[in-house]
């Protein structure tokens, strides 16, 4: 039976807490991965055009069986150099991704980056009302945005995002960003919030709270991130860590656990490990 419960974003659309990433897995290894995850019983799945596995991940979805209702898919308009980003581009973008998905709407739709260099964020944000008003994707939100890039669709545009997803876990928490997204109705969603390639799993404090509930370190902090009330979608294609990341709702961390994971944030290992949204114009 899935367990995950559910944020409402703010356009009413119900979202779990907890999903599945496919950053880094190959298209040749996306169906087999994203068909374990939904039978272990994720039923959110997060891709991107930039990460070319989306065909595999619709093909997981397609023999599934699910029903399509019960599915949240995500994906994320790679807004790179390569064009000018206008309105039919955009949208020329989402159509492509929702045929490799083999899908007639996805439930969420994300602009990767900011790249407030190129300053072409609004342009790409109107065509996303459109596509917000057809109902080809049921919400529709950024990715490493932050404040000020936020100010400026507040100023041009009364459609909120429904989330920022963004680098967010023990070291790199992000209190000040999650506060703004709180006063402005935005969901938080975490991308590596096991901390990828920084050691965070292995650190002592992890390990001591892990231990203390007989539970693996990726599975407290998936704890961490669901106690702050963040969306988090780890990644694996280890079946057993896929099915364990999914297993975090029969414990609870007390004030001294979210204390010690808290703390890491001060530490010698804290920091972001991605590209900094001011400065990343991949």
């Amino acid at each position: 039976m899935n367990q995950v419960p559910a944020i409402t974003l703010n356009n009413g659309t119900s979202m779990p807490r907890l999903g599945f990433g496919v950053w880094q897995i190959p298209d040749d290894e996306a169906e087999r991965a994203v068909g374990t995850a939904l039978e272990a019983g994720y039923r959110s799945i997060d891709t991107a055009s930039v990460y070319r596995n989306e065909p595999g991940t619709g093909k997981a979805i397609a023999g599934s069986g699910l029903p399509r209702e019960e599915l949240f898919v995500t994906t994320k308009l790679w807004n790179s150099t390569r064009r000018k980003w206008r309105r039919k581009e955009v949208l020329r973008a989402f159509e492509d991704s929702l045929s490799r998905l083999g899908l007639d709407h996805v439930d969420l739709y994300l602009i990767h980056w900011p790249r407030p260099m190129r300053d072409d964020f609004l342009y790409i944000w109107e065509a996303f009302e459109e596509i917000a008003a057809s109902g080809r994707a049921r919400a529709v939100g950024v990715s490493n945005f932050r404040p000020t890039d936020l100010d400026r669709l507040r100023e041009r545009s009364s459609l909120v995002p429904a989330v920022n997803q963004v680098e967010l876990h023990p070291l790199f928490p992000q209190a000040e960003l999650r506060a703004e997204h709180a006063r402005r109705g935005i969901a938080t969603e975490a991308w590596s919030p096991l901390g990828q390639g920084a050691g965070l799993l292995a650190l002592p404090a992890v390990e001591a709270v892990a231990a203390r509930h007989g539970r693996s370190a990726a599975q407290v902090v998936l704890r961490w991130h669901l106690q702050l009330g963040n969306i988090a979608i780890p990644k694996s294609v280890t079946p057993s860590r896929i099915r364990e990341n999914l297993d975090v709702f029969g414990f609870e961390l007390d004030a001294a656990d979210m204390a010690a994971l808290d703390a890491l944030a001060d530490g010698p290992r804290a920091g972001r490990i991605g590209p900094d949204p001011a400065v990343c114009d991949l």
